[in-house]
């Protein structure tokens, strides 16, 4: 009986073992396969005759003299100066994160301290504009914009993705406070602290892990954004993204794929080194935003 009890759980970690494993093959697949094409010419990456050109670098080898070549990256960064989109992208994302934190904390503290009816409207009122599609509030900015000659340059995006996000922001932040016990802030009221000082020194160092979190999904807002950035920057202040599809050309202009495919690798590998560096505070953050008591 024991020896079947001990068979069952090992059973059980090896079918658990190898789905995670196959759910990892298969989500990283996309990632490796264009992390590969990259180093190819397009002949091989899209190649009709056979699919397996793109594994051996068929044409490549003859266009080139080698089975990998850096031309789409020596394309995308120095021919089409894909280093200012890249730069345009941390100015969005890094304005966007502060002020999106900034005023998230503030907001979702005194939420989440003021113990009134209206607390829990304006928390709702936020979850109606965060649901709202994002097209909406772009198109009620644009006006404004053009007649204050503010479209076309960054400080536009910013205000917008700030006002996309902070519904998002209020809410994770207040859950957060929310599991901090207020006698944290009695304490330090006792110890002489005002209540700003009190969640200055005492509340945000211990939710510091939710701030980290609720930051990160910041960040991916503002970097991953396509319909604000394309619709309100010129194309000279134009992020990645943005930046990405005017590789692939249009109907009237022919581009260059193997410059997006370069493109797409540059602008996807600083996430995966942000969120193994950061991984521990997400976890801890998302675990506490969970746990309420």
């Amino acid at each position: 009986m024991s020896s079947a009890l001990d068979r069952s759980p090992r059973s059980v970690i090896i079918l658990s073992s190898a789905f995670v494993l196959l759910w990892v093959a298969v989500a990283s697949f996309p990632f490796i396969w264009t992390l590969w094409g990259s180093f190819k010419v397009q002949g091989d990456f899209f190649s009709k005759a056979d699919w397996r050109n793109a594994l051996w670098g068929t044409r490549t080898l003859i266009e080139t003299g080698s089975t990998f070549t850096g031309a789409g990256y020596d394309g995308a960064w120095v021919q089409e100066e894909f280093w200012r989109a890249a730069i345009n992208t941390l100015i969005v994302v890094f304005f966007t994160v502060i002020i999106s934190l900034t005023f998230g904390t503030l907001g979702g503290y005194a939420l989440a301290r003021s113990g009134r009816k209206y607390a829990f409207g304006l928390l709702m009122i936020a979850l109606v504009f965060r649901a709202m599609p994002h097209i909406t509030l772009v198109s009620g900015y644009l006006l404004p914009f053009f007649e204050w000659n503010l479209w076309g340059h960054l400080p536009t995006s910013i205000i917008v993705l700030v006002a996309i996000n902070q519904p998002f922001t209020l809410w994770m932040l207040h859950s957060f406070f929310l599991n901090i016990p207020k006698d944290l802030d009695e304490s330090a009221k006792v110890d002489g602290c005002t209540q700003f000082q009190a969640f200055r020194h005492v509340i945000i160092p211990v939710m510091w892990p939710g701030v980290i979190t609720t930051g990160l999904f910041s960040f991916l807002l503002a970097y991953n954004d396509f319909a604000v950035t394309s619709m309100l920057l010129s194309e000279e202040n134009r992020t990645m993204v943005p930046a990405i599809a005017g590789f692939l050309g249009s109907t009237l202009e022919e581009g260059n794929v193997m410059f997006a495919v370069a493109a797409v690798v540059s602008a996807t590998a600083p996430l995966f080194v942000l969120v193994m560096f950061f991984q521990r505070q997400i976890v801890s953050g998302l675990t506490a935003g969970a746990v309420k008591g």
